[in-house]
């Protein structure tokens, strides 16, 4: 597939990862309430810490090496058994360990049930080896498989999730969905990847790359993930509530330039081992001006409707989910070029050192900042700290880059675009004062915000991604006149 098709597919996997939680939240946050919302995110926090542990860097390297390999079906098979021998061995570890918690930390006891659950999610999420298909770019697989998968959870949860007692439920449906889609990659991998004893081994040159990448996501989440269990353990589930919502949405727009990143890792790494430097600038080029005429829009819309976002995703009882709301928002600008950065760039040119310091970075700020802000501003802090932790990560990776790579970022044009922004900005608030309906003045804000955002992007600053889009909507529809 080219990369186009890839990304497309990609874009349709990410897409409804958070579309159909999109589609069950409002039910799911007015049916368990804000503190059932609350505990299942905290349960989930502490599982995705042990998750992390388990999966170290398998996700980055197992993209990276069978990628290198994905024409060799020996090698290929090899890499494959290497990586997943090396990611059995720490799930058994995390597991070991998250048990250990569940009966001997106090605050803990409360959720064994739930965590019991989590147990199972750490392991499958071992088996679904995702890093294989993303590897060999087999995107239209994974995108089918999770779209059926995701369709399945979408009916269950309002068919099972009644009453505010089902909160166990929700999170065993979420986890339900990683338990289907290991198990049927399992199956397929057979296509993919031959057996043979031999390859049940752990190579040397893969542990230190598994346990370096593996680190820096560990520490990752500690600006992330962290904020979720520090906030629930000084706080109280309803504060978990209040912030998990306000990054719901969040989540949800980041994911789909997430899906571009995803994409472009292997390409990059093809593209850098074949030494077209070249074409790799170009690419870079291209990523930075899809992530503007992305995001700066979405920003504008965020700040200025984010009570009406909330109310509508979550309902009346969530007020305090939107100052958070309001300080991530611009979160959307600083990780996309993080991930420009760090997975674009320092990632296909194996600079895992300064990936792991960037991380080290951010988990030290974190633990600082947590400590000093959230306890007394609970989810207000924790969103305040995230901030921090980014752009200390975004000001770190522009470093590193700059010493590898000449990395041709456009200020001038990133200052014009800044300045749009904030004409925008006030125009959207005229629009929010004036109009007496909230839907409304959100949907015709969004449409006239992004109108006119993109109209300055195509005149004035001649953005080549969104050229290209027009163009061929323009082509698409000038073949489809001519054959009527």
């Amino acid at each position: 597939m080219n990369v186009k098709t890839n990304i497309l597919f990609s874009g349709i996997l990410t897409l409804t990862t958070y579309i159909f939680p999109l589609i069950t939240f409002p039910y799911i946050s007015r049916v368990l309430g804000v503190e059932g919302v609350g505990i299942c995110n905290f349960v989930d926090s502490i599982i995705h810490y042990f998750t992390m542990f388990s999966m170290m860097g398998i996700s980055t390297i197992g993209i990276r090496e069978i990628s290198k390999n994905k024409n060799k079906p020996i090698e290929r098979s090899k890499v494959f058994f290497n990586l997943l021998t090396l990611n059995l061995l720490t799930t058994i570890l995390a597991c070991i360990i998250l048990i250990a918690c569940m009966l001997f930390v106090p605050k803990l006891h409360a959720y064994q049930n739930m965590l019991w659950i989590g147990v199972a999610k750490i392991i499958c999420n071992t088996l679904l080896i995702e890093w294989l298909y993303k590897g060999v770019e087999d995107f239209r697989y994974i995108t089918i498989r999770s779209l059926i998968i995701r369709i399945l959870y979408v009916v269950s949860v309002f068919l099972f999730i009644k009453n505010p007692a089902d909160y166990p439920i929700y999170f065993a449906l979420t986890t339900g969905m990683v338990v289907a889609n290991a198990f049927i990659n399992m199956f397929h991998c057979r296509k993919l990847v031959s057996f043979n004893w031999k390859y049940i081994k752990i190579q040397s040159s893969h542990l230190k790359s598994f346990i370096t990448l593996g680190a820096y996501q560990f520490l990752t989440s500690m600006y992330i993930s962290f904020n979720v269990t520090f906030l629930g353990f000084v706080s109280n589930d309803i504060e978990v509530g209040y912030y998990t919502t306000a990054t719901k949405l969040f989540t949800i727009i980041l994911s789909l330039f997430t899906a571009f990143t995803s994409v472009m890792l292997p390409r990059m790494s093809s593209i850098i081992s074949e030494g077209n430097i070249s074409v790799f600038k170009s690419y870079l080029s291209k990523s930075q001006e899809a992530l503007f005429v992305f995001v700066l829009p979405l920003i504008v819309i965020c700040e200025v409707f984010a009570p009406t976002i909330i109310n509508i995703i979550a309902g009346g009882n969530y007020e305090g989910a939107i100052t958070p709301m309001r300080i991530i928002s611009p979160l959307l600008l600083i990780i996309g070029i993080e991930q420009i950065l760090i997975v674009q760039i320092l990632t296909p040119l194996k600079q895992d050192k300064a990936i792991l310091i960037n991380s080290i970075i951010g988990a030290t700020l974190s633990v600082i900042f947590n400590i000093a802000l959230v306890p007394q501003y609970k989810s207000i802090g924790s969103s305040i700290v995230w901030v921090i932790c980014e752009v200390a990560v975004m000001i770190s990776a522009i470093v590193f880059v700059r010493r590898k790579v000449a990395f041709d970022f456009r200020w001038k044009a990133f200052v014009g675009r800044i300045i749009t922004c904030i004409v925008l900005f006030f125009f959207a608030i005229y629009i929010k004062i004036t109009i007496t309906s909230d839907f409304v003045a959100l949907l015709l804000g969004s449409i006239i915000v992004v109108f006119l955002y993109c109209c300055v992007e195509y005149v004035l600053f001649k953005n080549s991604v969104l050229v290209n889009i027009l163009n061929t909507i323009k082509t698409k529809c000038i073949e489809l006149f001519q054959s009527r």
